[in-house]
Formats: structure tokens, C-alpha cells, sequence
């Protein structure tokens, strides 16, 4: 029976769940449970909220406007409905590499990225077994968008079926990120834990539209970001290896506090501050102008540089051993 569900009829269709449906059988190909946010209202269980499974269907589920197909799952918690999607894994796959990158890339950029897509899925699922999923459905693990795939990305994942980065028999935490500015980041910095795989590279990412950027930030927002009143200045008080801005001296009227700058940036919103690689910081009446390179923390695969490297003749197994050494491409089914 096929189930066309959307988000707004959610709460009804778990009514239908609990009394009519019974449970569905899954294949034993490899899947990969996402739980799909919703843009409009984004939210994941807390740590220690109760969710119990009201009932599951193989179908469809429309949600902000993109369709997702397989088995479709509805959990209730102390703080409303959730909406898990289990499909298999090669198909998620297609999801994220259509969103994560053009499907007018070269076909070596898209299959390195499908390797490491690939990779970090099944990382995430080895870690989180016990959880109703495995990772989420947007930039807090990796963008997945369902539905129609142009034939090149089918054709990169296709041609790279099973392929996973390992690193002494298992997948590794496989970190990408949109433009590194320069140079990649130590997973340190970003995460606070150090990969023997992960190191700080040099990278060319001019092609990218976010390799130089310039972002007017009202002196509100960020006094809301930082929790502070009357700023008077910002300066960059410490640099990473890869010269991002480790901390920030903010000086206000009362005084004076230090504060990450990864912070700020997660408190203002990705977008707002597209990295933590600041060149410049300056006030210009009531916003502060932020002048920077790069987009996303920075660590691991550079995908604008994983394009140009394909651009330069390059294959997806020489860009994924520039940003991950040591590692080695196995099939994860071994």
C-alpha cells in the first residue's frame, strides 16, 4: 500500500498507524535511517527525551516541499512528531551528492564526494545504532534531498558503489566542508578531537563563489550572538595553524571578555558568517562589516577544491588521498 503524506497531516496519519498498520518488513540491502527536518520548524530530539515509534509504512512523505520515498517512520516525543526516512543506502547517497554539489561538476568531484558521503553515512550509523537514526537530513550532518537524480551524479555513485575511506578497518570520520579559503583546518580546532587522517592541506578553491567574502552583521545581532550589551570593538585575539580566528576580544562599555569564534558563528547562523577565516573586521556605524575566505569549518575535503583538482585531470582516488592520508578505499560490504 502506497502512502502520500504530508507534513501538516502528520499528527492524523499517526492516529492511522497505530491502529491499522502493521509493521514493514526491510530488505537486508544496507540502509540508512535520516531523520528529515523540516525547514520551516528544525528540530531533533534532546538528549534524554522519550520517543517511542507509533508505526511505520512504506511510501511517500512530502515534506517542505520535497518528496521522499521508502519506509516512513513516525515517532512521538515529550516535544512533538518525528519523521524518520529509512531507505537503502546507495540511494541516499544520489540524495546528498544532489545536494551537496552541482550536478554539472566534473564527474571525478562527484565521485570523490560520493565516497565521502558514502563514508561518513555508514561512520554515523556504526555510532549512533541504538538511536531511532542514524543522522539527520540537513547541515548538522550532511544535506539529503530525495526525488528526481541528474544522470551524472547517478552515474559517480553507480561507478563508485560501495566504495568507503577506511582507516585500520573501519569507516572514518569522514569531515567535508564547501571552501576552505586556503588551507584546510586542524579538526581540533573545529571539533576537539584530533584524526590521524585529518591534517591541515593546502588548497586552491578560487573557483568558489565564497573564496573571498564581505558580510554586514547589525551590532545587535551580534551582541545577541556574544551575550553582550554596548560593544565597542571586536578584535581577533588568536589564530589557528590555518589562520582562522580562533578568539575574539570582545570590548564593551563594562569591559572586556574573550570568546570563540566558532561560537559567534554558530550563534549568528552559518550563512551570516560564512567562516571563521576573518581577514578583517571593522565598524561602519551600526553593523560590523566581517571581510573573510571560505565556507563551512574547514576540515577535511574542500569540495571547490576537489572541483578544480578534477578540472586539472585529476582522478576522485588522488583528491581523496590529498585531504585524507593514510586512509584506503575498500567496499564497505568486507
Amino acid at each position: 500500500m502506497k502512502r502520500f503524506i504530508s507534513y501538516c497531516s502528520l499528527l492524523v496519519i499517526a492516529l492511522l498507524f497505530t491502529v491499522y498498520c502493521s509493521p514493514v518488513t526491510v530488505s537486508a540491502e544496507t540502509t540508512i535511517r535520516v531523520l528529515l527536518m523540516d525547514n520551516k520548524n528544525p528540530k531533533i530530539p534532546k538528549k534524554n527525551e522519550k520517543v517511542e515509534r507509533l508505526g511505520n509504512v512504506k511510501g511517500e512523505v512530502l515534506l517542505s516541499g520535497l518528496k521522499y520515498s521508502g519506509v516512513i517512520e513516525v515517532w512521538k516525543g515529550d516535544n512533538g512528531l518525528y519523521i524518520v526516512n529509512e531507505v537503502s543506502l546507495e540511494d541516499y547517497i544520489k540524495g546528498v551528492v544532489a545536494a551537496e554539489v552541482g550536478s554539472s561538476w566534473d564527474i571525478e568531484a562527484l565521485k570523490a564526494q560520493a565516497v565521502v558521503s558514502r563514508t561518513y553515512a555508514l561512520n554515523q550509523k556504526l555510532n549512533n545504532g541504538k538511536m531511532p537514526y542514524h543522522l539527520t537530513s540537513s547541515v548538522l550532518h550532511q544535506v539529503y534531498k530525495s526525488g528526481n537524480v541528474p544522470e551524472s551524479i547517478a552515474k559517480a555513485v553507480n561507478e563508485t558503489k560501495g566504495e568507503i575511506l577506511s582507516y585500520e578497518g573501519k569507516p572514518i570520520t569522514a569531515y567535508y566542508h564547501s571552501t576552505s579559503g586556503g588551507m584546510t583546518e586542524d579538526p581540533a580546532e573545529a571539533f576537539g578531537k584530533s584524526y590521524p587522517y585529518l591534517k591541515p592541506v593546502e588548497t586552491n578553491c578560487e573557483l568558489s563563489p565564497y573564496f573571498m567574502w564581505e558580510k554586514r552583521i547589525p551590532v545587535s545581532d551580534i551582541e545577541k550572538a556574544s551575550n553582550s550589551v554596548q560593544i565597542k570593538d571586536i578584535i581577533i585575539e588568536s589564530y589557528t595553524v590555518s589562520n582562522r580566528a580562533r578568539t575574539l576580544k570582545i570590548i564593551t562599555e563594562s569591559g572586556e571578555y574573550s570568546m570563540p569564534a566558532k561560537d559567534l558563528r554558530k550563534n549568528l547562523g552559518w550563512d551570516k558568517l560564512p567562516s571563521t577565516m576573518i581577514t578583517n573586521i571593522r565598524r561602519a556605524e551600526d553593523v560590523y562589516i566581517f571581510e573573510g575566505k571560505g565556507y563551512g569549518h574547514g576540515v577535511g575535503m574542500c569540495q571547490w577544491t576537489a572541483l578544480d583538482m578534477a578540472k586539472k585531470g585529476m582522478s576522485y582516488r588522488d583528491i581523496l588521498s590529498k585531504f585524507y592520508p593514510g586512509t584506503v578505499i575498500e567496499l564497505y560490504e568486507k
